[in-house]
């Protein structure tokens, strides 16, 4: 079967099978990376353990979003 026969076929699906058919295809292009997530583990632990040790450098919510609220 062609692209071209597929798409057609495809237009005349319900509104829900081809909502179906998009989120599948999205979903595809988001498989995870084992590599990454290793790596992200291993930061997100050391992290943590620097937070838990009192080593880590943080920033209060102040800080970070300013008191109030301010448009720009």
């Amino acid at each position: 079967m062609h692209l071209t026969e597929i798409i057609e076929e495809a237009l005349h699906l319900s509104p829900q099978e081809r909502y179906i058919i998009i989120e599948s295809l999205v979903q595809s292009f988001n498989k995870p990376d084992e590599e990454i997530d290793k790596i992200w583990i291993e930061e997100s632990k050391k992290r943590l353990k620097a937070y838990l040790e009192g080593t880590a450098k943080t920033v209060s919510y102040e800080q970070v979003f300013g008191k109030g609220t301010t448009r720009f």
